[in-house]
Order: C-alpha cells, then structure tokens, then sequence
C-alpha cells in the first residue's frame, strides 16, 4: 500500500513560521507521488497553510477535533470547520491528550465517528506507557483502545481510518528512563494491531489498514522501521518542524 508520512506539528510555529515551513516542504518534496505526504499544524495555522499546499503532493491535517457539530463548547473546533479551512486529515488520540488532557477511549470514539461522518481522514492513535509495558501489558492496552476507539465504525469507513502506533515509552520527551524501541519492537505491535483489526472486522480490512510508527522516527531509522512488513508511515514529532530534516524522511526509503 501507498505510505504515509505525516509531520505533527505540535504546540509549534506562529503563522509565520508554520507558512515558510509549508513553502519550502512544496518546493523539496515536490513531484514525489508514490508516497502521501501530510503536515498538521496548529489550529491559527491551518487556513494559511492549507492555501500555500492547496493544488500540491502535500495533504493538511488538525492535530484535534470535538465531537460535536456546534454549541456551548467554549474553545472546540467540529469537524466541518477543519472541512471548512481545507483539512483532509485529523489526529485523534494522540498520546499527548490523553495524558494531559484526560482523554479516554470513549471521548476518542465519539472524534473519531463524528469525523468519519463529516467525511474526514482519521488517524487513531493507540500506543502503552513504560510502566504498562514493564508489567507486560502492552498488548491488552492496545487491543482496548482499538476496540473501543473504533467501536461502532463500520466495515466500509475504515478505508478512512489509519493507525498511529506510539510506545510512550520510546518517544523522548526529557525522560531519563525512555529508551528508543527496536525495530523489532515496532514491528511486533504493527503486527498485533494488524491481528487485532482483523479479529474487529476481517482480514481484507486488517490489510488494507495503514499503520504507522510515531516512536520518533527520523532520517537516520527511517529506512530500516519502512522495511518492515507491517509499518506502512510514520507520525512524526520534533523532526517534522524543520523542513529539510522531514523531507529526508519522506524521501529516505
């Protein structure tokens, strides 16, 4: 299947900053077609991002979304107006707001299906923390926030729906006791997820499913994770906000 590449932006960039890092990625990236090429800013960014790539090999994405359409939700943002300022893809569960902001399976589950009806790519996030990986728990973790991240999503909106595969536990964020993962660690939960999707709706699904590493993939790893049968892109942080280095990426397999 086609990979995917998909920079996450973060809490990063001023509008500015986010339109001269969108530029120059439209001027290095340009002409590669048997990649998807995605970059997700903040929210002040999306509108004046979306018209430098509009037209271009590069999708934009928001890194959230509510689950409602409108109302009292001070400080929310529905998926038709992501729709509306040219988003194609939105993050949803990223391990960040569920640490943070105290999102759970439920909150990712109503995202996730008010996004799919509004027409909008989603990529679910899932992924275990160091200590539920100590004690031997990564796989349960996983399956249940599979399970119930896409319970009642249907068999067809999956074409629609990517997996982001983040080990807490190997994505640096100043903790002395995070340590990279292996390559075959990535690919042993890219397996079971791929497992796990088909136990949830069938094997044509389970392979038609792109899964992607968000274990802090870089230029100097990237080849060896995509040379992996079940990891099929990445979500990348820190090394997305500099143009040059992200592009490496997206050309370095």
């Amino acid at each position: 299947m086609k990979p995917l590449i998909a920079g996450n932006w973060k809490l990063n960039k001023t509008v500015e900053e986010a339109v001269e890092t969108a530029a120059r990625l439209k001027i290095i990236l340009q002409g590669i077609t048997d990649k998807d090429i995605l970059i997700c800013p903040p929210f002040t960014a999306l509108d004046k991002v979306h018209h430098v790539i509009k037209g271009t090999n590069i999708l934009l994405g928001a890194q959230d979304v509510f689950w409602e359409e409108k109302g009292a939700f001070t400080g929310e943002v529905a998926p038709e107006m992501l729709k509306d300022v040219g988003c194609d893809y939105v993050i949803i569960g990223h391990s960040e707001r569920r640490e943070y902001f105290n999102e759970s399976d439920e909150t990712v589950n109503k995202k996730i299906r008010s996004s799919l009806a509004d027409e909008l790519n989603v990529i679910l996030c899932v992924g275990e923390s160091l200590e539920q990986r100590k004690a031997g728990k990564q796989e349960t973790v996983v399956e249940q926030q599979l399970e119930k991240g896409l319970k009642g999503v249907k068999k067809a909106d999956m074409k629609f729906v990517t997996i982001a595969y983040e080990p807490i536990w190997a994505i640096s964020s100043g903790n002395p006791n995070h340590k990279p993962a292996t390559t075959n660690d990535a690919q042993e939960m890219h397996k079971f997820i791929r497992y796990i999707l088909n136990i949830l709706f069938d094997d044509k699904t389970a392979e038609s499913t792109r899964i992607l590493y968000g274990g802090s993939m870089k230029p100097d790893n990237v080849k060896e994770l995509m040379a992996q049968p079940d990891i099929n892109g990445g979500l990348v942080g820190g090394a997305s906000l500099d143009a040059e280095s992200f592009a490496k990426i997206v050309k370095g397999f």
